[in-house]
């Protein structure tokens, strides 16, 4: 079992989303968070007066999932949410030693 998470652009969750759907991936965890990387924010300008916006908006995306479809979700998510232009994300792929589902017990791969 595999984790993925993916930082991406908020107007790309949906399109991600239905990528992800179509090739049978239904459960995720999906978070607004704040960052930056090699953009380094930007400036903006607010009643005259010029300020630096150092973390920008994204979602992150978490799902856990078998091995086999680890290479299928990575390619989805990347072609979904790529614009070409910096600040399109991240995909990082972790490795799960135990999932455990609370309301019935089952464990490992039963679990997701």
């Amino acid at each position: 079992m595999k984790k993925i998470e993916a930082i991406i652009k908020p107007f790309k969750l949906e399109e991600v989303k239905e990528a992800l759907s179509e090739i049978g991936i239904v459960g995720m965890t999906v978070t607004e968070v704040k960052g930056f990387g090699r953009q380094k924010g930007h400036t903006e300008i607010y009643r005259g007066s010029e300020y630096t916006v150092d973390f920008l908006p994204k979602v992150k995306l978490e799902l856990v999932l078998t091995d086999d479809l680890v290479e299928k979700a990575i390619d989805a998510i990347v072609k979904a949410a790529k614009t070409g232009k910096i600040g399109d994300g991240k995909v990082f792929v972790l490795p799960v030693d135990q999932a455990i589902r609370i309301r019935t017990e089952e464990m490992g791969e039963k679990a997701i």
